[in-house]
C-alpha cells in the first residue's frame, strides 16, 4: 500500500471477499473490466460484476475505481514472466477501451485481463488459489468420508 503506481503496473483492489484488478496507464487513470451498463467507478465494486457474462473495458480514475477500498501495486508475475515494454502495455490497454468482452470468473476475469496485458499471459492467482482451496476441501471431505467408512467397518467387525 502507498506505492505510487507507474504506467504498466497491475493494481490489486481489495473488495469484500475478492480482489479486483486494473492496469495503471498514467495520470491517475486505470483500465479495467466492468459491467457495460454501470456508471463510472461502480462496476468493479458491484457483486453484479462477477455475475455478468459480458463486460466493458473502461478507462477511469484510479480513485473512482478504488472508492473506499484499499489497493496496492502488485506485479505478481514479474518473477515468472518478463513484462512487455511499458509503451506496448499502455497502447494495448488503451486500444481495448470501449470494447465489450466475454467475461468468465474462471477463465476471463479482470485478473486474466491485466496479466495478459502486462505479460502476454492470462493468469489468475485468485482462481488458482480458490481451485486449490476447493480441492483441499474436497480432499478433506473425502478423507473424512474414508475415515467414516473405516470406523463403521471396524464397528461392524467388532459386533
Amino acid at each position: 500500500f502507498g506505492q505510487e503506481p507507474k504506467p504498466g503496473d497491475l493494481i490489486e483492489i481489495f473488495r469484500n471477499g475478492y480482489q479486483h484488478w486494473a492496469i495503471y496507464v498514467g495520470n491517475g487513470y486505470v483500465i479495467h473490466l466492468a459491467p457495460p451498463d454501470e456508471y463510472p467507478g461502480a462496476g468493479s465494486g458491484s457483486i453484479f460484476s462477477v455475475l455478468s457474462s459480458r463486460v466493458k473495458v473502461k478507462r477511469e480514475r484510479l480513485r473512482d475505481v478504488v472508492g473506499n477500498c484499499h489497493y496496492r501495486v502488485n506485479n505478481l508475475l514479474d518473477n515468472k514472466y518478463t513484462p512487455r515494454p511499458v509503451n506496448q502495455i499502455v497502447f494495448s490497454a488503451k486500444a481495448k477501451v470501449g470494447q465489450e468482452m466475454e467475461y468468465c470468473l474462471l477463465s476471463k476475469n479482470c485478473e486474466h485481463f491485466v496479466t495478459d496485458l502486462r505479460y502476454g499471459e492470462a493468469e489468475s492467482r485468485q482462481v488458482r488459489d480458490a481451485a486449490v482451496a476447493a480441492g483441499m476441501a474436497g480432499l478433506g471431505l473425502a478423507a473424512l468420508g474414508l475415515i467414516g467408512v473405516m470406523l463403521s467397518r471396524n464397528r461392524r467387525q467388532k459386533q
